[in-house]
Order: C-alpha cells, then sequence, then structure tokens
C-alpha cells in the first residue's frame, strides 16, 4: 500500500486535514491541494494513483471542470467525486468520475470507495 499516492483537492482545509490524517493511518500517502493551483501540473508533481476531488471548489472553481481537465490527460486514474450534498444530481460531467462519496466525520464510505478503486486499478 505504501505505493498508493491519493490526491485530496478540497478547497476546505480542515476537509483536506481530516482525509489526510485517516488515510494516512491506514497507510497511504497522501498530498493534498485547495484547487486553486493548475490540476495537472499537481498530478504531474505528486504522481497519485487515485484523487479525490470535491465537487464544489469555492466560488469560481468546479470540481466538474477540473474532472474533465484531469480525463483530457489521464482517462485511466480512479476519482472520487466528494460532495457536502447527498442529494446531489449527477451532471453529464459527473459521469467521467467512477465513485461517489457525500462528505461526513465517519470516512468509512470513503475509504471503501478508495479501496474499490484500488482494486479497479488493479494496483
Amino acid at each position: 500500500m505504501s505505493q498508493t499516492k491519493i490526491l485530496v483537492v478540497d478547497d476546505e482545509k480542515h476537509i483536506r486535514m481530516l482525509y489526510r490524517e485517516e488515510l494516512e493511518a491506514d497507510g497511504y500517502t497522501v498530498a493534498t491541494s485547495d484547487g486553486e493551483e493548475d490540476i495537472l501540473e499537481v498530478m504531474a508533481r505528486e504522481t497519485p494513483t487515485i484523487v479525490i476531488l470535491d465537487i464544489k471548489l469555492g466560488v469560481n472553481r468546479s470540481g466538474l471542470d477540473l474532472l474533465q481537465e484531469i480525463r483530457t490527460k489521464d482517462q485511466q486514474i480512479p476519482v472520487i467525486l466528494s460532495t457536502a450534498y447527498d442529494s446531489f444530481q449527477h451532471d453529464l460531467k459527473s459521469i467521467a468520475a467512477d465513485y461517489y462519496v457525500v462528505k461526513s466525520v465517519d470516512l468509512t464510505e470513503l475509504k471503501d470507495k478508495v479501496k474499490m478503486a484500488l482494486n479497479k486499478a488493479c494496483i
């Protein structure tokens, strides 16, 4: 599992830190981004195995737009969309994501989706 690097992209610092702490406790290497940097530059620098991407990144950023950028560069990397809205309506752009999770202090669902993404990626 040590070769697995997860990139967490979220504009909320406390979410980035919560995800980092919990996933590192499970043995993953975790990099974080607030979504303001160019996502392709971050991915080139961090070379993640999986991306966890917030759907709403501040006022002017959309995780769905970043998802399109990611898919333009890399069709294979698993992407887990994270949202605070449990009634998230699937948008055509979001179809390119592999999994979806609703943000929660209980990260069981997120961790399960990470394992599923790793299995799908055959890592």
